[in-house]
């Protein structure tokens, strides 16, 4: 029995109000490839072609151009915390592009570029989960409700094995519920 499609309306405000937040997200891993990848600019130009949609204009096929050269330079670059901020920041530029289709493989065009910013964060700091988990909270306190409702018509991410997979599900599962992840991260106290 084959599984039907749903869709749903989804505005191009409401994509620019995506674009925004995975600029947002992305950002805080870009100097972890910018350290290691030295003069190479791609996942800095996808950031900046995602926020100038998200700042009302057009989305052109060189915004797509740009997050497939942030993937490239994903690729190129071998250092693991670097290739996943090129990823975040490619995956930050093709949010424009998230269809209105409630799928979960649409979830990561929402939360791919904190997900993977998380995992270039935490890998930078010697794969410690206490890094990555401080990420998705910060990622969580600043999602706008318009994310949150586009996200809410997806259908919600699994657990998965990998460190990548537990970063999404418990980003997807704390953006649906409003909660923090459960991980030993505390804030800070004063």
């Amino acid at each position: 029995m084959a599984i039907e499609s749903k869709y749903f309306a989804l505005s191009l405000e409401s994509i620019r109000a995506i674009g925004s937040w995975a600029a947002d997200c992305a950002e805080r891993g870009l100097s972890i490839y910018e350290t290691r990848a030295g003069s190479d600019c791609r996942p800095r130009a996808a950031i900046e072609g995602i926020r100038v949609f998200a700042g009302g204009g057009k989305r052109t096929a060189q915004l797509r151009t740009l997050a497939l050269s942030a993937f490239s330079a994903a690729q190129e670059v071998d250092d693991p915390a670097a290739a996943a901020a090129a990823r975040a920041a490619g995956l930050a530029a093709s949010s424009a592009y998230t269809h209105p289709l409630a799928d979960v493989h649409q979830t990561k065009h929402i939360l791919g570029p904190a997900a993977y910013a998380a995992l270039a964060l935490e890998l930078d700091h010697a794969g410690d989960p206490n890094i990555g988990d401080g990420e998705i909270r910060w990622a969580m306190e600043d999602v706008t409700a318009e994310v949150r409702a586009v996200l809410l018509q997806m259908p919600a991410r699994q657990p998965g094995n990998s460190r990548l997979d537990k970063i999404l599900y418990e980003l997807d599962k704390g953006i649906r519920s409003q909660t923090w992840p459960e991980t030993a991260w505390q804030p800070a106290s004063d």
